[in-house]
């Protein structure tokens, strides 16, 4: 793993946690990839459902309350 000399320094000089800040850094990273991985995996159902309660409405909509 490489990180320019500045950013580096600049961290130092904030007593950031160098470590910490990378692992949280990668935790996002993988969480948002993630999120866009399963999006497109499960296109198809969601637009499939969309398409369903777009013709017939919402499912059990006659007993709602509200």
């Amino acid at each position: 793993m490489t990180l320019s000399a500045e950013l580096l320094e600049e961290a130092k000089s904030l007593d950031l946690n160098i470590s910490q800040a990378c692992e949280q850094g990668l935790k996002s990273a993988i969480a948002a990839i993630r999120a866009r991985q399963w999006l497109e995996e499960n296109r198809a159902s969601l637009e499939a459902s969309r398409q369903y309660v777009e013709e017939n409405g919402l499912p059990l909509a006659d007993y709602r309350n509200f």
